[in-house]
């Protein structure tokens, strides 16, 4: 039998190819498995990239309308769907063709298929092509990520049942569309279709939106949402589906009038599940939680050490960027680097407009764990730069301890507020402390100003809002 390759990577998503990539770049022979025909996962097929594509076009169709406020009056767009999936599909397409190039750039050998244990050091790949490769491995990485969580038992036909992945392919723009979960792939992609003319109502069982995220931030967002859509249920239950003629029937448990509403499409967008269970990983000794999740230690290794677990795969938060830090962290372990994940702040970002994101020790968290911490805020309504794009629904918020004033969490809702947590995520990295932040110059007029200004509330001398130290 041929010699074992070095170095096998399973799965070419955001944490699989930056692996592979990061390993060929330090001297390594990889070989890299993947079903699709070029690296880029999930996230830049069917998750993150799509979806962000589709949001800049419903920002812009609502600025449109936003326009009037200045005196700038467009007539009601024209919306070729056709076209707009072209769009989609074309970013889709030439960042994947890019990571074919890298591939082949970095003299990775690209296997097209589906791969399966066969032991501890050998993987059958099952290729697209047709037939299959055995390949004998020193080292492994899983990335095999996730994909949608669904409902049970429901007898809906998949044109008006979707998931995430689904309700991108953009096959239709739905009259009525309900969207089951309150979470940020249900916000975001309700978003794209509200913008797009769809009556959208969303659904979650619990008592608000966003539950990860602090209630004061999440409030501006909903605000939003609940201006763009036609309901949202919060407390409410879905009990019943039933598909007919005129759509699909559904009754909820929960405060509401109306108890049966018929859609003409329904998105399921209740959380991702991870592809743990890989064919044939009984084989290997690889502990396998009932969730799904593969165990790993601090350096991203499995229960066999020359088995190592990155990505969604390996463990919440369940983000493109924690693997592809994942990624790192593993590679550099195997090239005998001293390394461990223990990052102090993994920035969370729902791209809804306006945009949310936060790092770092939320509000909620410190109360919960007894965390004394004192919260300084700045409202957009006090921004420059926020009135002269005149978005003043933000708001920036410090989490600080207060016997050493450093920063422990950030947490931003407002327009680019994705954009700006980068500082927030490395004051939280670099220990920073409140004088840090207010000592720092920022541009003025910017929206990042903002992190500056909610650090000179906290010292009660907030040059552009008086809220006096007590």
């Amino acid at each position: 039998m041929a010699d074992p390759t070095p170095l096998v990577v399973l799965g070419a998503g955001p944490g699989g190819h930056a692996a592979a990539f990061l390993a060929a770049d330090l001297g390594m022979p990889v070989i890299l498995v993947d079903e699709e025909a070029n690296p880029g996962g999930v996230c830049t097929y069917r998750g993150c990239i799509p979806s962000k594509a589709l949001l800049h076009v419903a920002k812009l169709l609502e600025e449109t309308k936003h326009a009037s406020n200045w005196g700038i009056d467009f007539g009601p767009p024209t919306i070729d769907v056709a076209r707009l999936r072209n769009f989609k599909q074309g970013v889709v397409d030439r960042l994947t063709g890019g990571l074919g190039q890298l591939t082949r750039q970095r003299k990775i050998t690209y296997l097209q298929g589906r791969g399966s244990f066969v032991d501890a050091h050998t993987l059958k790949v099952a290729l697209t092509a047709g037939g299959e490769q055995v390949v004998r491995f020193e080292k492994l990485i899983i990335a095999t990520g996730s994909r949608p969580a669904t409902l049970p038992n429901v007898n809906v036909s998949k044109e008006r049942l979707l998931d995430s992945t689904g309700a991108l392919e953009l096959s239709q723009i739905p009259k009525r569309l309900l969207v089951i979960g309150g979470g940020y792939i249900g916000l975001e992609l309700g978003s794209v279709y509200a913008a797009l003319g769809s009556e959208v109502s969303v659904v979650e069982m619990i008592d608000r939106l966003l539950p990860g995220a602090d209630k004061d931030l999440v409030n501006v967002l909903a605000k939003r949402i609940r201006k763009i859509c036609k309901q949202v249920l919060t407390s409410t239950k879905v009990a019943n589906m039933e598909e007919k003629a005129d759509g699909v029937h559904v009754t909820f448990e929960g405060e509401l009038e109306q108890k049966t509403q018929v859609f003409d499409q329904i998105l399921v967008s209740i959380g991702r599940r991870p592809n743990g269970h890989i064919p044939g990983i009984e084989t290997t000794g690889v502990e396998v939680t009932a969730r799904g999740f593969i165990t790993v230690d601090p350096q991203r290794r499995t229960t066999v050490p020359h088995i190592y677990a990155i990505g969604d795969v390996a463990g919440d938060p369940m983000l493109a960027h924690k693997a592809t830090y994942d990624a790192k962290i593993a590679v550099e372990h195997i090239a005998g680097h001293k390394v461990a994940f223990e990052p102090a702040a993994i920035p969370a970002v729902v791209f809804t407009d306006p945009e949310l994101a936060w790092c770092g020790l939320t509000e909620a968290e410190a109360q919960e764990r007894g965390i004394a911490v004192e919260v300084a805020k700045f409202p957009w309504g006090a921004s420059g730069r926020a009135t002269t794009v005149d978005r003043n629904d933000g708001l920036t918020k410090l989490i600080i301890e207060p016997k050493t004033e450093r920063v422990l969490g950030v947490g931003i809702v407002g327009v680019n507020a994705g954009e700006m947590i980068a500082e927030g995520v490395l004051a939280v990295e670099m220990a920073a402390t409140a004088s840090d932040l207010k000592m720092t110059i920022h541009a003025h007029p910017t929206l990042s100003e903002t992190v500056m200004e909610s650090a000179e509330v906290f010292f009660g001398t907030a040059t552009n809002y008086y809220k006096p130290k007590k």
